[in-house]
């Protein structure tokens, strides 16, 4: 396996986490059941071939399991300027007094504090960009409340490579699948806020739990409000010129208890998902429990907290990518894609799972 040494001294740039994916391995619904997904186990020199639901042998007694415990909103919403041009808003996140934040598709962008009349009866008015003048955000204030609005009218934000819509529709005018509502949801989702789902936790289901408590592994939860910037490529080969995306974090007083009292008894930290693992190294890193983040890790990171990380497989050139050759190593990382690449492993959201230990 690489070690920590090589992969620090070594500058990496967009390029070197390309590769080439045969587009009938995205996976575009989820498997018959969610423990049914294969789990490609990247612990070892070489990789094992096994199926979710044997995570639970795989872990000890005394480690704890992280999870995300956001809660995915119907944030896809579809409306029309005065003039009657079609357009998409998708929410990342609700401000007070009824404002969103929100990412805009329309053909020609609409003037600050023109009305949107959206569909299902109720309004947004532009109030300009987001986070500031720069931003690629926009800032609305609807006239009713947000999360209200969006379970009555919204729609499951299914991610950009899921390439039909919830019911095979067409782009504006389409219902959400019963299958998708339930799948694009983990079985613990309990904090609304996110525009997408915290896909590695997508595979746990209630035979899975049951059997990790029997193991003796115990459960805590952190949230971040994954937002669809989490799909945004990387558009510069030098990583230091991205600028990441911000998320809403939180690590709970009993999340932080759990972790200190595990790492007393020598037990380890199992982040459930790259959303977990940022949640957990941006509390370590800044000390703070809650707030945004914009935690860019890239190999030569420094993880503070985590021991093993469950993950699906991610974009190429993807901050994920990074992100999970930082904590395994990057050849260990790219060996483990071509096996899944020739194992025909199914990818991304809705695909399959890895389990990885940290490089030490």
């Amino acid at each position: 396996m690489t070690t920590l040494s090589s992969d620090a001294s070594r500058v990496f740039t967009l390029s070197d986490f390309d590769f080439t994916l045969p587009p009938e391995l995205i996976a575009q619904h989820p498997a018959p059941e969610r423990s049914a997904s294969r789990l490609l186990d990247g612990t070892h020199s070489q990789p094992v071939d096994r199926i979710f639901r044997e995570l639970p042998g795989l872990l000890q007694a005394g480690d704890l399991l992280v999870f995300n415990d956001t809660k995915v909103v119907k944030a896809r919403l579809f409306g029309e300027k005065p003039t009657g041009g079609k357009l998409e808003l998708l929410i990342e996140r609700v401000l007070p007094d009824n404002e969103v934040v929100a990412h805009m598709k329309v053909s020609k962008k609409p003037p600050v504090r023109m009305v949107l009349q959206m569909t299902g009866g109720f309004t947004a008015e532009l109030l300009g960009r987001w986070p500031d003048e720069d931003g690629q955000l926009f800032r609305f204030r609807f006239n009713q409340e947000p999360h209200w609005m969006m379970e009555q009218h919204g729609h499951v934000p299914l991610p950009p490579y899921i390439e039909r819509h919830p019911d095979q529709g067409n782009e504006i005018e389409h219902g959400d699948s019963a299958d998708d509502v339930a799948r694009y949801q983990t079985v613990f989702a309990a904090k609304p806020g996110a525009a997408a789902a915290p896909t590695a936790a997508l595979h746990f289901d209630e035979g899975v739990l049951v059997a990790l408590e029997a193991r003796g592994v115990r459960r805590a939860s952190v949230t971040l409000h994954v937002g669809a910037g989490t799909f945004s490529p990387v558009k510069t080969e030098n990583l230091a010129e991205h600028r990441m995306h911000r998320e809403w974090y939180e690590v709970p007083a009993a999340t932080q208890q759990a972790i200190a009292e595990t790492k007393a008894r020598g037990g380890r930290i199992v982040a459930v998902g790259t959303t977990t693992i940022r949640t957990l190294e941006s509390w370590a890193k800044t000390g703070l429990a809650s707030g945004d983040t914009e935690i860019f890790i890239t190999p030569g990171f420094e993880f503070k907290l985590v021991d093993i990380l469950i993950t699906n497989f991610h974009l190429p050139k993807s901050t994920l990518m990074m992100l999970v050759s930082a904590f395994a190593g990057y050849e260990h990382v790219m060996g483990l894609y071509r096996h899944a690449i020739a194992q025909r492993y199914r990818f991304f959201s809705y695909g399959d799972a890895m389990l990885l230990e940290r490089l030490r």
